[in-house]
């Protein structure tokens, strides 16, 4: 594969031929069905089984959401379960059917991708590091970071976390990249200096006395934030299992841990510290709720943005790529041009078929 730089993103000149090695065979995916039709973007995302929203609901409702987004081992040989479970394997194996494995379409990737500047976006719990039990130790692995570190010297690259940047900097530790923590709302990114700075913005160095650009849309909420922190320690401390963690602009809620006869108590302690904070609303990722604050900005926007700071924004050799595995996720994959839901079939998107461990 041959890589032509220029000043802000290499052009992938030439496809790269398919290493068996990397190829993932699966039982999965016998079909025949033509090609899928390429948007002007590519996506490659983690297919989860069923994926649970909370957000503006009742108290009532959030336990049933909360155990949606957590399905079952399906490793288990219960008969009964594996019959309850049926419907949502269907729908999962026909989920895969239809968007193929992006490591066996590699070389129709790369084909696509001839031409293109890339950018490259990556979630990190779940993407780059594995789920564990305990989220203060989702350490990527060697391998892990050697492959970032690669990437980012030929294309220009950005980690977008739920996590507070600097959590997630110290966990990845690459200077080369960009980081936005809290789902898009702490950025640093480069710094463009025929562009105009939105507010909420200002001009930074880094660790490394490079110029960077610092936008912190939600400033104004973190006094609310670290209030909401500790209240939930607070009334959590008595769940077993149950964690919180700050990340900044936004609150999480692990509940991993806990006895899921606890569950109920675990959401009903997050709804009596919430609901005297209207400007908050609530929101769920696997086995974690997030209290962020009420504001139009998300994983999408920060993408935007970045691509923004970066001088890639409205150009049609442009190819920004997102990794992701979580709900949060789709913000970003709405804004690279692809839509959720019965239109997905309408874009280019592969998925990685990728084995974990408890059913996730």
């Amino acid at each position: 594969m041959d890589l032509k730089s220029n000043h802000t993103a290499p052009v992938l000149a030439d496809p790269a031929p398919i290493s068996k090695s990397r190829l993932v065979a699966s039982s999965l995916l016998p079909y025949s069905s033509p090609a899928p039709v390429f948007s002007p973007n590519l996506l490659l995302t983690v297919p989860r089984k069923k994926t649970g929203i909370l957000d503006d609901v009742r108290a009532s409702s959030w336990l049933d959401a909360m155990k949606s987004s957590s399905p079952r081992h399906t490793s288990t040989r219960d008969y009964n379960h594996e019959i309850v479970s049926a419907d949502t394997d269907v729908a999962y194996r026909t989920w895969m059917v239809k968007y193929p494995s992006a490591l066996s379409s590699f070389e129709q990737i790369t084909n696509f991708a001839k031409g293109k500047r890339i950018a490259l976006f990556l979630d990190y719990d779940g993407t780059l590091s594995p789920i564990v039990d305990n989220p203060d130790f989702a350490f990527m692995s060697i391998d892990m970071r050697a492959a970032v570190a690669k990437v980012a010297k030929y294309f220009p690259t950005a980690i977008i976390s739920g996590r507070s940047r600097d959590k997630v900097y110290g966990f990845v530790g690459l200077t080369d990249l960009y980081y936005a923590g809290s789902h898009g709302m702490d950025i640093m990114g480069p710094v463009r200096e025929s562009s105009d700075d939105p507010p909420n913005c200002i001009r930074s160095t880094d660790k490394q006395g490079k110029g960077v650009k610092l936008f912190q849309p939600a400033s104004e909420f973190l006094p609310m934030i670290d209030e909401v922190f500790n209240s939930l320690v607070n009334s959590t401390k008595e769940i077993k299992g149950a964690k919180v963690e700050n990340n900044k602009f936004c609150v999480s809620v692990h509940y991993r841990n806990v006895d899921e006869k606890n569950w109920k108590t675990v959401a009903q302690c997050v709804h009596d510290v919430i609901r005297n904070y209207p400007r908050l609303r609530l929101s769920h990722g696997r086995k974690v709720l997030e209290v962020r604050p009420v504001i139009d900005w998300d994983k999408g926007k920060a993408l935007t943005f970045l691509l923004e700071s970066l001088g890639l924004s409205n150009h049609d050799d442009v190819l920004p790529i997102y990794v992701g595995d979580d709900r949060t996720d789709e913000d970003a994959f709405k804004f690279i041009g692809l839509k959720t839901g019965s239109e997905r079939g309408k874009s280019g998107i592969w998925h990685f078929s990728i084995i974990r461990s408890k059913g996730e």
